[in-house]
């Protein structure tokens, strides 16, 4: 979720943040699992933002995260294959504002595996509106970044482990394939 380039910009990735989301890709694509990416994104002008959001207020009128912003691109070391499933959000859940539940039900999919920037934002809206919508969870803790690592570590720590399965991307990649998927 929101591995976008200008939201990676803004986080310190030399630790190899993609190219462990990246074998977290390839293990689900091997698996045969569901690959779905959630972006951020708005029309041209951002009407979707109102001045009184201050999570998107100071994107409203800049021309990020809108349409044909490069800025906005998923990026291209985890880029999404023809198969894969691209989800617009409009605000910090992955579920606000989105079609996501509608192609989680659909696809007839109750256990999501969530990674995504940031911790503190679109992960922890994520896990507690999915929780709420009573869907099975996983994150990869090692799959998410925050720019705090204190707050990172206490979500994945103490707080994700109440409504999700809390792994590292090896330890989930080799459960998947004990699992046979």
């Amino acid at each position: 979720m929101d591995v976008q380039r200008s939201v990676l910009d803004r986080f310190d990735t030399s630790g190899d943040y993609l190219g462990r989301l990246g074998e977290a890709v390839a293990a689900a694509r091997t698996a045969g699992l569901p690959v779905i990416y959630v972006v951020v994104g708005f029309r041209p002008g951002h009407p979707e933002v109102s001045p009184r959001n201050t999570s998107f207020g100071a994107v409203a009128g800049s021309g990020r995260f809108a349409t044909g912003d490069p800025g906005a691109e998923i990026h291209p070391d985890v880029a999404p294959r023809p198969e894969d499933v691209v989800v617009t959000k409009r605000r910090v859940s992955a579920f606000a504002g989105s079609d996501l539940d509608l192609v989680l039900r659909s696809g007839g999919i109750e256990h999501l595996v969530l990674t995504g920037i940031a911790t503190s934002g679109v992960v922890l809206s994520t896990v507690r509106q999915a929780a709420d919508l009573d869907f099975r969870l996983t994150v990869l803790d090692d799959a998410c970044l925050n720019a705090d690592p204190e707050v990172h570590r206490v979500l994945t720590e103490k707080v994700f482990p109440r409504q999700a399965d809390v792994l590292s991307v090896a330890d989930w990649t080799k459960a998947l394939a004990g699992s046979g998927g």
